[in-house]
């Protein structure tokens, strides 16, 4: 593998007259006028049209600037969103074709400056991280491609002493501030269990890691060496090797990923690290050295089953109330949790921390938490996690005739003769500490007790440990 054997992904030539650069920057500040889709969509037929013109690399740089204060724009407007638009999306692609394509005109320059070559790459794997980001919040896998052209952007900087170049690159999410760290945060977020995170962690977890992952090392390979983390090859079209794969690759393009001081950086203080970053930070961090979540024999199946999403719908459905139910099919199970199958259009309302009630050919109906999501071309797929008990549906009172609120009892036998019991309840709607009045169904009197700390959260729901006589 050699520089001139570098086969980055890029669109064919078929246009020989670009827009004028004095041309571009008018239809793209009359683009701004219009509603986002309208703009972005306009927007992105610029930029295709660019990257498919002949120009040469001062022109090419010139646009590609103009596109990037275009990008930043239109990144602001999309951060209120959880699920950036398609478009948007798009864009992120077409801007890293875009740098690709420099970078091969700047390789093909008689003697480059380091400093101009840090920057195109360093421009060309931001708008790759930003594609694969993008993928991530959407539980989406990034195309193959992404990772070759990645694997290559940093064997380039490598070879030609670039990846501690320094960039200013005034971007949100920021990005770490080397070709280095940037590569390394897109493998850190890659190998972090991104289809597991709630909505809107994808984004806290890549700021996080700003700021550390230029800290690991890819290392030269060595047969010898017995470490630990994961294997790389740069010739491959995902971010690592597998646990169990067979490494067979050329020595030269084999790589280990050393978090060693990462790992220790991870635990410094750091004033300026928000406490949901690091809240996010130690829970993924098991994940960059292969463990894996699972923790139970899993049995394939192949059978059809009912989701009863969300706490309110599930109360209704311990009532016999027959709210809606989703459609899904079971493709395996273990005693931990299953793997569903569902609609794609139900996306919106299964999301990773939502409560969720299963219905089988079973009699007893079974809680679950939602752990994991993953979108593709068969559908949905969820993870479940099981809440082992017997859901009961209850009521909440701030005072005894006050409005009633809608929770939900798991219920587990003790060693012995007790129970635990746990209640769940919507994020936000009481706090620790607070008095309450407790009803369950068929029991005609309530009883008052303090809420005490919660044992377990997520992004939609609460659990409180309760002592019931």
């Amino acid at each position: 593998m050699t520089i001139d054997a570098l086969r980055l992904e890029v669109p064919d030539i078929v246009e020989e007259s670009p827009v004028s650069l004095a041309e571009l920057n008018q239809l793209l500040a009359q683009a701004r006028a219009e509603k986002q889709a309208v703009a972005l969509q306009q927007v992105l037929s610029l930029l295709l049209r660019c990257n498919r013109s002949a120009m040469t690399l001062l022109e090419r740089q010139r646009a590609l600037q103009s596109f990037s204060d275009e990008y930043r724009h239109y990144a602001k407007a999309c951060q209120a969103d959880t699920t950036p638009p398609a478009l948007f999306v798009h864009l992120c692609s077409e801007l890293a074709m875009g740098f690709k394509r420099l970078l091969l005109q700047i390789l093909q320059g008689r003697q480059p400056s380091q400093a101009h070559l840090a920057w195109c790459l360093y421009m060309a794997q931001h708008f790759l991280g930003q594609c694969q980001l993008r993928h991530y919040q959407l539980y989406q896998e990034p195309p193959p491609g992404l990772w070759r052209d990645s694997h290559l952007l940093y064997w380039v900087g490598e070879q030609q002493n670039c990846l501690d170049e320094p960039i200013a690159a005034p971007f949100q999410p920021a990005p770490a501030s080397t070709l280095r760290g940037l590569y390394q945060q897109m493998l850190l977020l890659a190998l972090s269990n991104p289809f597991h995170l709630a909505e809107g962690e994808c984004l806290v977890l890549f700021a996080a890691l700003s700021p550390l992952a230029g800290l690991a090392r890819l290392l030269p390979w060595d047969d010898e060496e017995g470490a630990e983390g994961p294997a790389i090859d740069l010739t491959e079209s995902y971010p690592c090797l597998g646990p169990e794969q067979v490494i067979d690759g050329d020595h030269d393009t084999l790589r280990r990923f050393e978090l060693g001081a990462l790992l220790v950086a991870l635990y410094e203080p750091a004033p300026l690290q928000s406490h949901q970053e690091r809240a996010v930070l130690e829970r993924v961090q098991q994940h960059w050295l292969g463990r894996q979540q699972r923790r139970h024999p899993r049995a394939e199946q192949a059978s059809e089953c009912r989701l009863v999403v969300g706490l309110v719908n599930i109360h209704a459905q311990l009532l016999e109330q027959r709210p809606l139910h989703a459609a899904a099919q079971m493709l395996d199970t273990s005693p931990g949790g299953a793997r569903l199958l569902c609609d794609k259009e139900q996306a919106g309302q299964l999301a990773v921390g939502q409560l969720v009630l299963l219905l089988t050919a079973s009699d007893t109906p079974t809680l679950a938490l939602v752990r994991w999501r993953h979108l593709n071309s068969q559908g949905l797929h969820l993870g479940l996690r099981y809440l082992k008990g017997l859901p009961r549906p209850a009521w909440l009172r701030r005072a005894p005739s006050a409005q009633t609120h809608p929770g939900v009892l798991q219920s587990t036998p003790a060693p012995g003769n007790g129970w635990h019991h746990g209640l769940w309840l919507p994020n936000g709607q009481f706090v620790e500490g607070e008095n309450v009045w407790l009803q369950l169904a068929n029991a005609n009197n309530q009883r008052t007790l303090p809420l005490p700390t919660i044992n377990l959260s997520t992004s939609a729901v609460t659990r409180y440990p309760l002592q019931l006589a």
